[in-house]
């Protein structure tokens, strides 16, 4: 599986361990943002790239972190074909993957620590989706919404 992965600067550290321990696991994983630490960037800047390459399946999932989580997942949300989420908990980073077809992963690395980030992203690249029919009618649902714009 090909995971893309992105961060503000108050993500950016955050990001760095991230991508040693994905690679160390054995995930293809593509970077795009940002590259260095500025403390002056603004995550829907960052967030795009990353959003627009889940939406054109050029990497099957990613992970972004920013201080809170809240910001990236609101903007990247606005990308047709991402379903993003903000993850505190190992429930919710499976479930949103089984159930709904979560394809984004949102973490506030301000505001959780290494250890329980690691433990999300490892729940949520293991998930699948289920693709039952009750979750695929709900997921075709959220597909039209976005197709006519609310």
């Amino acid at each position: 599986m090909k995971i893309g992965i992105a961060a503000d600067h108050a993500g950016f550290e955050q990001k760095q361990v991230l991508l040693k321990q994905l690679k160390e696991t054995g995930y293809e994983v593509k970077d795009y943002g940002a590259l260095e630490y500025n403390p002056a960037d603004d995550y829907p800047d960052i967030i795009v790239p990353l959003a627009k390459a889940i939406s054109t399946g050029e990497v099957e999932r990613g992970i972004a972190v920013c201080g809170s989580g809240v910001g990236v997942s609101i903007a990247a949300n606005k990308v047709a074909g991402v379903r993003a989420a903000l993850i505190t908990e190992s429930y919710s980073a499976h479930q949103g993957v089984e159930h709904d077809a979560m394809n984004l992963l949102c973490i506030g690395g301000r505001v959780i620590g290494p250890m329980l980030i690691w433990e999300l992203v490892q729940a949520f690249l293991k998930a699948e989706y289920k693709g039952e029919e009750r979750f695929q009618r709900r997921l075709d649902k959220v597909i039209a919404l976005e197709k006519s714009n609310g």
